[in-house]
């Protein structure tokens, strides 16, 4: 590697919306070192367990490192020009709506930019629509019918300064670990009050005062009850309603008719009736009140009604704009916000621009000189990929994303990118979608690629690279344009670098604006690329002359016609897809703790993949009792979409009659356990946000009659089998193997696997032909693989022989004798499985420091730091300590 940086750089997580500074460092054995930026504003120095592991993210382990066409490598030139032919040709032939893009919040806003400007501007399309539609779309169309544009007023800051928090859907604890810290330090500083609105009892509902589990989807009833108790107990504040918003009267008589009385609320919601009273008290006597609110909300048919019912009990009480109140919507991915800025999504224009005002198309194609600008919405999401299956778009080119597995209904999603005509895809690494790409073109990864993403308290912060680009990789940004280039594009797109990409959008922002729209970020209009190099992190807007503002609406004006915001009236709707009896569980999906999206970065990592190394199903132990499962069997899931298969796991912080599967698992790291094939593709009408959190599913046990194990050096995609997994560890992989054969078949296709033959293998299979071991050394006497097949239930621990695959140590002649058998020679106390990640700490080293007198969560941090960093662990651990009063009476 050359041209490495000496220093420290800054630079900015590519994960959550969060948003947190890193400091990234090239050591001299080229190992990246990854560290918090203690001077960054989202995080002050914090990361989480999976921001702590970048640096273990950046190997070229399978990368994309070469265009391929059809399979085979090909040159820059060749892949760009099939590219840009093909899709001029459609163009010609069918029409612009023939063409579409698929793009990422992954992707910086530069990349963003350019791509939302060469569809809508210049092919002349909107069919250009991003992964965040599944993420936060309800959040923007919520935002619009309220305020007139999509904003979020508020910033972090007022989590320290709130009273009260309200987390609405929003398992913050594992999702925004390190928000929910600085929650929690706020709490202990000043006494925040935390509430917690989910069905579910997850991390975050376990460390707050109150938790209401409400029934699935039955936000807007709580909330339009919330407004009418704030009617009826006076806390309106009848100065801001009267001058800053219209419409109070009608949806205040449209919630007291929805919702009562707070009795009539907790009947609908499923709840107590005392705990709705102490929350709407709560609220009530609370001026200094968050509600912070992500995809629990969201991700439903019904996600922009749940937002506006949120929206109007803050309009209501005149809460927004002000320190320490406000409705606040955190974002999923790192740039989501980026996206919203440029357009990304299918139904907007570039800079809060719409497609709703000629005024702001004919603007917008001034401006890009485009005459052939996009004049109304392109396909959504679902609706793009419908188009694609049915023959309507017939070249895709999906950047940064997998939607294969990502997306709802992912079995249709799959038949349509096989029956699309053209598929490009732009990405790192190989993943499920990508098989279907006609051109694969190598894209810069983090570390690699310089530019802008937005977090969700609107902070635009600097991504820089620190690492050379590997291979034959280019920055997003740059296909895009070499692309439009060669279409013909060529004066449009003639950016030498982000920063100019930057300075367009900024001029953009502030063309003709006058104040019209919050969104103007002209300041950078004229940014410098050494003042971009040097960028620090800030607030928008940032107009030409202004300040850097806060909190926005402070002054009571929106960004409506008549600078008034809107109430909207908002109805309880029942789900969109009931429960039957042959489908009797509301499956609800989500994130884990130290998992990303699909896993294309996260899973390759053994210290993320350790605390929760297989796909499992999260069920209430009297939902098992009726379906007959136990803790740790194999299940086959199904909805009218799909099925899956996951490892049952107990839990009674599930409500009764509801499921939570994982979104992460893909076909690269585990076979059909993907939520994507379960979920509803049925679309809120307002945002076009699918359904992600309630499907009708049904359950029943996999009778299986095998079992195996391999840990192994090698990277290996199972085939035949009725179910696999595997987690990576240090020096490589393991696999979980199943199937439903007769054990003897079991072990012929478990043995397949094997890399070693003949002299290199050391072998056992017993006299009944149902138990089979076998482990293969390396030249030096390392152990490389070792494989158990056993009858179902009867595997032995593979602790030992994963230690060894680590280790990459020549065995002493006692291991070697022992390998067969699976028991170390000499027992050295195992770890256990990893709770907290951040510190590599074990269940069973958390279990012996309890026994040994550590009986708090304090108590733990102090003697082995767990808890102590991004604090996502600490509702387990204290599990752990809660246990050992119980263990210690038996």
């Amino acid at each position: 590697m050359q041209d490495l940086p000496a220093t420290e750089v800054k630079t900015t997580c590519p994960y959550c919306g969060v948003g947190c500074g890193v400091l990234a460092r090239v050591a001299a054995d080229e190992n990246v070192a990854v560290r918090g930026d203690p001077d960054h504003p989202a995080n002050f120095g914090r990361l989480c367990s999976k921001g702590a592991a970048l640096g273990e993210t950046t190997g070229l382990e399978g990368r994309l490192l070469a265009p391929e066409i059809d399979g085979r490598k090909a040159s820059w030139d060749e892949a760009l020009d099939l590219v840009a032919s093909r899709l001029s040709e459609t163009i010609e032939e069918h029409g612009p709506e023939s063409v579409a893009f698929y793009v990422s919040g992954q992707l910086l806003t530069e990349d963003y930019y350019v791509a939302n400007k060469l569809m809508k501007g210049f092919i002349g399309s909107a069919n250009i629509d991003t992964n965040s539609r599944l993420c936060m779309a309800s959040s923007v169309a919520g935002h619009r019918r309220a305020f007139g544009e999509d904003i979020v007023p508020g910033i972090y800051e007022d989590l320290d300064q709130a009273d009260l928090v309200v987390l609405v859907g929003s398992n913050t604890a594992w999702c925004h670990p390190i928000l929910y810290q600085r929650l929690l330090s706020a709490r202990e500083a000043r006494g925040t009050k935390i509430v917690v609105i989910d069905p579910r009892r997850t991390a975050t509902a376990e460390e707050c005062d109150l938790h209401l589990a409400v029934g699935p989807g039955t936000d807007v009833l709580l909330f339009n009850g919330l407004l009418a108790h704030l009617d009826r107990t006076g806390t309106i504040d009848r100065n801001f309603v009267d001058t800053s918003t219209i419409g109070f009267a009608e949806a205040v008589s449209v919630a007291i008719a929805e919702a009562p009385s707070a009795r009539a609320v907790a009947a609908g919601c499923g709840l107590d009736e005392s705990a709705v009273r102490l929350f709407y008290e709560l609220f009530a006597s609370t001026t200094r009140t968050v509600t912070v609110y992500s995809q629990g909300v969201n991700q439903s048919a019904h996600g922009t009604d749940k937002v506006n019912a949120i929206i109007n009990c803050h309009l209501a009480t005149g809460r927004i704009g002000r320190r320490g109140m406000g409705p606040f919507s955190v974002t999923g991915q790192p740039n989501a916000m980026g996206g919203r800025e440029v357009g990304g999504l299918a139904n907007q224009l570039a800079a809060h621009m719409s497609f709703d005002d000629t005024a702001d198309v004919d603007r917008v194609a001034r401006f890009w000189n485009a005459p052939r600008i996009a004049r109304q919405p392109g396909l959504k999401a679902i609706d793009l990929f419908r188009a694609a299956g049915e023959g309507k778009v017939k070249a895709l080119w999906v950047m940064g994303t997998n939607p294969a597995v990502s997306m709802p209904d992912a079995n249709r999603v799959r038949a349509a990118l096989k029956a699309c005509e053209f598929v490009v895809a732009s990405d790192v690494t190989r993943t499920d979608t990508t098989r279907f790409a006609d051109v694969l073109l190598p894209a810069a990864a983090w570390g690699e690629k310089e530019g802008m993403v937005t977090n969700s308290e609107r902070r635009m912060s600097r991504q820089r690279a620190f690492l050379p680009l590997p291979g034959e990789a280019r920055a997003d940004w740059r296909i895009v344009c070499d692309v439009a280039q060669r279409m013909g594009f060529a004066e449009a797109f003639a950016f030498d670098g982000p920063a100019a990409i930057l300075r367009e959008h900024a001029a953009l922002s502030a063309f003709e604006n006058e104040g019209l729209r919050k969104f103007d970020i002209g300041h950078l209009a004229n940014i410098t690329d050494g003042e971009y190099r040097e960028f620090a992190p800030r607030l928008w807007p940032a107009a030409q002359g202004g300040e850097d503002p806060e909190r926005l609406f402070a002054d009571g004006r929106f960004s409506t016609p008549d600078g008034r915001a809107r109430f909207v009236p908002v109805r309880q709707e029942g789900p969109a897809l009931p429960v039957t009896a042959d489908r009797p569980l509301v499956l609800n999906t989500g994130r884990m703790r130290d998992q990303w999206h699909t896993m294309t970065r996260t899973g390759r990592v053994p210290r993320l993949a350790a605390n929760t190394p297989e796909p499992v199903i999260d069920l209430h132990p009297r939902d098992a009792m009726a379906h007959g499962l136990r803790d740790g069997d194999l299940a086959r899931i199904e909805t009218r979409f799909g099925f899956a298969r996951a490892r049952v796991r107990l839990c009674d912080g599930q409500r009764p009659g509801e499921a939570f599967l994982p979104m992460h698992w893909s076909g690269q790291f585990a076979a059909m356990s993907g939520a994507g094939a379960l979920s509803s593709p049925v679309t809120d009408i307002y945002s076009g946000q699918p359904e992600l959190k309630h499907v009708p599913a049904r359950i029943a046990r996999e009778r299986v009659a095998w079992q195996a194990a391999l840990v192994t050096r090698c990277d290996l995609r199972p085939t035949g089998f009725v179910h696999w997994s595997r987690q990576a560890v240090a020096g490589g992989w393991s696999y979980a193997l199943t199937g439903t054969e007769t054990p003897d078949q079991g072990i012929l296709l478990a043995r397949a696997l094997l890399s070693a033959t003949g002299e290199g293998l050391v072998e056992y299979r017993d006299r009944h032909g149902l138990n089979y071991r076998a482990a293969a050394l390396d030249g030096a006497g390392a152990l490389t693989e070792a494989l158990m097949v056993a009858p179902a239930g009867q595997l032995p621990d593979m602790t030992w022989l994963t230690s060894l695959l680590a280790s990459r140590d020549p065995l002493s002649a006692n291991a070697r004798r022992m390998l067969l058998s699976g028991r170390a020679p000499e027992t050295e106390p195992a770890i256990g499985r990893i709770v907290c990640a951040c510190f590599n700490v074990g269940a069973n080293q958390l279990a012996a420091a309890v026994q040994s007198g550590c009986r708090s969560l304090d108590a733990v941090g102090k003697a082995l730091g767990a808890g102590t960093n991004c604090g996502s662990c600490r509702s387990e651990i204290r599990r752990i300590v809660d246990a050992y009063p119980a263990q210690a009476a038996e």
